[in-house]
This record gives structure tokens, sequence and C-alpha cells, in this order.
């Protein structure tokens, strides 16, 4: 997010600047400096901006591609869900603070053993946010090895897409196909048993 989607935003709300800046918590002369692209917005200030302006967390920040990302804990990745307004998850309470969806997938599919319903949120995730930056997640999980579970989660949430949100998951899922890696794995469940295995190799 730039002070240029922050200005947009506000317009959308219909707010003065000096509302925005009470909203936001923040003095007018400071809320200005953001608005005038003079200081940047932190981290913190973009996650409540996402928040208040009821604007896509999309918008959020990403990590840079080359920087290695670590798996979150099983309980973070939910409260993250649920923050995203997952339907399986909205029972929770949002502590988490908002991330990128796209980043809530790289470090998601990085688990070899996760549970079953949180990797059943992943597709959801990526029909409900088509705006997500593509080519970052796609440059993640090839620095990671992981785009045959990329694939096959883009392949899942076409099938739960309409109209042109599934052509475009047909284009994202273009797009990974030519670096498939000839490797046989698992989604996140690494400690599949064998008799589990050939019972899905034959079916």
């Amino acid at each position: 997010m730039d002070s240029a989607r922050l200005k947009a935003a506000r317009h959308r709300a219909g707010w003065t600047q000096q509302e925005a800046a009470s909203r936001l918590g923040l003095s007018q002369p400071y809320y200005s400096q953001l608005k005038n692209g003079s200081r940047p917005l932190p981290l913190r200030l973009k996650a409540k901006a996402v928040r208040k302006l009821r604007l896509s967390p999309t918008l959020l920040p990403l990590p840079p591609p080359s920087q290695p990302l670590t798996p979150v804990p099983p309980e973070k990745l939910a409260a993250m869900l649920a923050r995203l307004e997952y339907p399986g998850f909205v029972h929770l309470r949002r502590t988490a603070i908002p991330v990128n969806p796209a980043e809530l997938v790289a470090r998601a599919i990085f688990h070899n053993d996760l549970d079953p319903r949180l990797v059943e949120a992943l597709p959801w995730v990526l029909k409900t946010f088509g705006d997500l930056d593509w080519q970052w997640l796609t440059a993640q999980c090839r620095l990671l090895n992981l785009q045959n579970r990329l694939g096959f989660l883009v392949s899942l949430a076409r099938q739960l897409a309409n109209g042109g949100a599934a052509e475009h998951l047909r284009a994202v899922l273009g797009d990974i196909e030519p670096s498939r890696l000839a490797a046989e794995g698992t989604m996140c469940r690494n400690s599949m048993s064998e008799a589990e295995r050939n019972w899905i190799r034959e079916h």
C-alpha cells in the first residue's frame, strides 16, 4: 500500500483527512505526511489501514522473494484464516495481525504435516483473493521447491471458482505447469503411511 492507495481509500470511505487521522490514531500533521508520501507507512499502520478502510489484505506488504520463509504454528495459521474471514474458522477470535493472503499460502504449504482442516482452507484463499501477487507467490514456491503443491491448490481453487475467476486461475496454472517437478509428494502430509500412499496411487 502506498500513499495514493491510502488517499483513494479515504475518498471511497467518505472521510475527511481529520476523520482518517482520528480513526487511524494519528495526528493530522503525521497523516498529512503519509498522504503526501513524505513518510513511509509502517507495517502496523498498513495493517490498521487495511482493517479500518476495509481494503483487500492483498495490499499488505510481502517479504522479498529471496527471503526464506518459515512455517507458522498451526494455531496462528488458523487465526490468520479467521482474520481473512474463512468460513471454517469464523468462530475463532481474530487475534492475528492481518497478513497478505499470498504470504499465508506460502507459509502454510511449507509445512510437511498440517491439519487437513487448515489445508482445505487454502483453495478458498486462492479463489477469494484472486488479486493477490501471483508473481511473488509462484517465485517463492519455486524457491522452496513447492510449485507442485501450489499447482495442486490452484487446480482445486479453479474448480471452486466461476466465470472470469476460473479463467484467471487457469492462466495461473498454465504459468506454474512448466516448472512442475518430476517428483512424488503429498499435500502437507509427509507422515502418510505407505499403505495410504499405495491406496492413493491405485485410486
